[in-house]
């Protein structure tokens, strides 16, 4: 068969001959025309938090030098994944975060959840659990329930794990500091079953600097925490090899307005301190390399958060390399979290939208674990319906976009692969300024990581606020009809005294002979040499003891770690949604407050600064009346009063606003003083003359809308 045959009598297309491929210069040549004069740099580049500028156009010879590219996925620095065979050979693990106070509530929850695809069990335990306290003992009421599930006791284990195969499913426990106690508590409840800890996969979450960076205290020494991390960590390796002991979380930097490469670099920093200080204490590092994983928080910046879990691998890789790690010790665990600092309360149904956006970014990135929020976590305790949405994004990724499929889909796309390297070298030089500070302890100390981050977290939110960053539904496209969403009771009020009671009841139920052996044990925790410390603890639990009580027998001699700096957890439209409500809570008592805008001449000169502010005032929830064009300044200003709006924006163009402001202002002015007149647009040479003719202020595109609107809404009685 000819050629002529094969395409069905037509010739060949020669692509080339027809698409000439054009060279980079020519191409740069024909969008300066585009711009008619614009600068390219200004127009076409993008700069990003991480200090990145971004070009609009990559291509091959943007990679060479690159020596990561030539790598395959499973082989090292692991960049493109730490298996040969991708997801395919075993697929990321479904993963969701449970939040119920009472352990059979959390049974109730896990199962079903089981039941509909998740994949493995993500614990969250609450306030009072993580700083070992009982629910009878503990220093505040309020800490009981809240933030997870109150665990104090075998049977408490036991009914929140009742019915679930922890020898296949794996569990995930973000205990803050009561990572061994927790543990003695799970392999009691195992060895009660008859069943082996071994079996055990997942993490039992110790993550001291984390919860220093988040809270600035904890219960214990930071020695303490190291020394019972080292003590988990040398059980595990020897009785549940499977079981992490140790999670470096982002999440304080992350969530606290970091940049990519400060969470990177602090996450880094983090890890090899948790490996050094292993070291101290015995283990090598690669027990440590094993038992360690990261949890990285994600946001909706699709293609950094990608480059960011591949540079996490690679960054990982090139330290454990450093301190003596096999390939092996160098692959990273990666677990991933969709973010809050980009999530809101308003317009709340767009935060699905966020979150998928994370979840495939994370996938193409590539993760072990993957963790989806549901879309109104940050305004009340997930319920049914919210959840199961998170969790079927995660599912339609595997099960209908076929992403499990695929090995490394981002392998080798240029842009990719060269933010990766820079994430990576940024990072890197990041880290090595922690490493000459002391290691990322004593950079804390010094608070060198809290104040890079709070320099970028007050770009940021200085960006949100003057609308240069945007996030929909809140600074841009706001949806002032909008209904709140019902809130519920995370904790139910009397839920502190309920548990409070059982765990009374628990301890009062201890006939003489089981209080004896429980004192015997919690003994031995306190007296015993430090290889017996954990099966000490194990066989407390058995006999009865609370974590609690295993906690304080740990730490006999111990005081709490305080005085640290910690960052805060922010959201970017906090601000604007303080200003919402509050608005909103006046408008339900004195009606909304109201804009008139004062759309002068035609369309094509009123519309761009119009809509400008029409998008403006939405953003606080006040009520727009947006007329069609007025021809007279006069018939505006009728309009105006006539409407009972206490502000009225002039729109129109520098040019007119001479001739048409002064006469509308004049007007207003006379027949009701009261009334706020301002002016769209900030023609600098006319300022003058207009706040001379009487003008109030003028809405433009510099402004910072939350100042702003909250200076004019508390003139205008909104409390503030």
């Amino acid at each position: 068969m000819d050629e002529n045959n094969k395409t069905g009598g037509l010739p060949p297309l020669e692509f080339r001959s027809v698409f000439p491929v054009p060279t980079y210069e020519e191409w740069k040549a024909a969008v300066e025309a585009e711009l008619k004069g614009a600068p390219f740099e200004k127009k076409m580049l993008t700069s990003t938090w991480e200090g990145i500028t971004l070009q609009p156009l990559y291509r091959r010879q943007d990679l060479e030098g690159l020596a990561h590219v030539d790598s395959m996925p499973g082989f090292a620095p692991f960049v493109r994944g730490t298996r040969a065979s991708g997801y395919r050979g075993k697929s990321w693990e479904v993963s969701q975060e449970i939040y119920a106070p009472a352990p059979s509530e959390f049974n109730r929850l896990a199962r079903t959840a089981l039941e509909r695809g998740l994949t493995s069990l993500n614990m969250v335990v609450d306030h009072a659990t993580r700083n070992g306290q009982d629910p009878d003992r503990v220093l505040a009421a309020e800490d009981v329930g809240a933030g997870g599930v109150s665990i104090a006791t075998l049977e408490d284990v036991a009914k929140a794990l009742d019915g679930v195969n922890v020898a296949e499913v794996p569990l995930f426990v973000r205990t803050g500091a009561s990572g061994l106690p927790f543990a003695a508590l799970l392999a009691a409840w195992r060895r009660r079953q008859n069943k082996s800890v071994g079996d055990l996969s997942g993490c039992i979450e110790m993550d001291p600097l984390g919860i220093l960076a988040h809270e600035g205290k904890l219960p214990q020494s930071l020695e303490g925490a190291y020394r019972e991390m080292a003590l988990l960590t040398r059980w595990a390796a020897a009785h549940a090899p499977r079981l992490q002991t140790i999670c470096v979380h982002s999440r304080a930097w992350h969530e606290s307005g970091g940049s990519a490469v400060q969470e990177l670099a602090f996450a880094l920093a983090t890890g090899v301190e948790y490996v050094r200080q292993m070291h101290q204490r015995g283990l090598d590092c690669e027990t440590v390399a094993r038992h360690l994983r990261f949890a990285l928080t994600v946001g909706s910046n699709f293609f950094m958060e990608i480059a960011k879990l591949r540079a996490a691998r690679m960054l990982w890789a090139s330290a454990v390399a450093a301190m003596g790690g096999s390939a092996e010790a160098q692959k990273l665990t990666l677990h991933v979290r969709t973010a809050h600092f980009n999530k809101s309360r308003l317009d709340p149904y767009v935060n699905l939208l966020r979150t998928t956006v994370e979840a495939f970014g994370a996938v193409v990135g590539g993760v072990e674990s993957l963790q989806v929020g549901a879309f109104d976590e940050v305004i009340r305790p997930p319920d049914d319906f919210s959840r199961r949405l998170a969790r079927n994004i995660q599912l339609i990724l595997q099960k209908e976009c076929d992403l499990d499929k695929v090995i490394d889909p981002a392998g080798g796309a240029y842009y990719v692969e060269w933010l990766t390297n820079e994430l990576a070298r940024r990072a890197w030089e990041l880290f090595q300024q922690i490493e000459k500070l002391g290691g990322m302890g004593a950079a804390m100390r010094q608070g060198f990581p809290q104040e890079e981050v709070a320099k970028t977290r007050a770009a940021r939110l200085k960006a949100v606020a003057q609308r240069r960053e945007t996030v929909v539904g809140v600074n841009q496209y706001a949806n002032v009809k909008e209904e709140p969403l019902p809130v519920s009771a995370a904790v139910p009020a009397d839920f502190h005294l309920h548990r409070a009671r059982q765990i009374e009841a628990y301890r009062s139920g201890a006939d003489e002979t089981q209080s004896t052996a429980i004192l015997e044990r919690l003994n031995r925790i306190v007296n015993g040499g430090e290889e017996g410390v954990v099966e000490a603890a194990i066989e407390a639990a058995l006999a009865g003891a609370t974590l609690g009580e295993i906690t304080r027998a740990l730490r006999a001699n111990d005081t709490p770690e305080t005085g640290w700096q910690a960052v805060p957890l922010v959201r970017a439209a906090e601000a604007f949604e303080r200003l919402r409500e509050a608005v909103r809570l006046h408008a339900a008592k004195h009606g909304p407050l109201k804009v008139f805008l004062a759309n002068l001449g035609p369309i094509k000169q009123h519309k761009a600064r119009a809509d400008f502010c029409r998008g403006f005032f939405e953003t606080a929830g006040w009520e727009v009346i947006y007329p069609a064009g007025f021809k007279t300044p006069e018939e505006a200003a009728k309009a105006a009063l006539d409407s009972g709006a206490p502000v009225i924006v002039i729109c129109s163009t520098d040019e007119t606003y001479p001739t048409l402001a002064p006469p509308l202002v004049k007007a207003v002015k006379s027949a009701d003083p009261a009334r706020k007149v301002m002016l769209a647009g900030y023609p600098a040479e006319q300022i003058e003359m207009h706040r001379q003719a009487g003008m109030d202020d003028f809405v433009h595109i510099r402004l910072d809308a939350v100042a702003f609107l909250t200076q004019w809404s508390k003139q205008l009685g909104v409390a503030l």
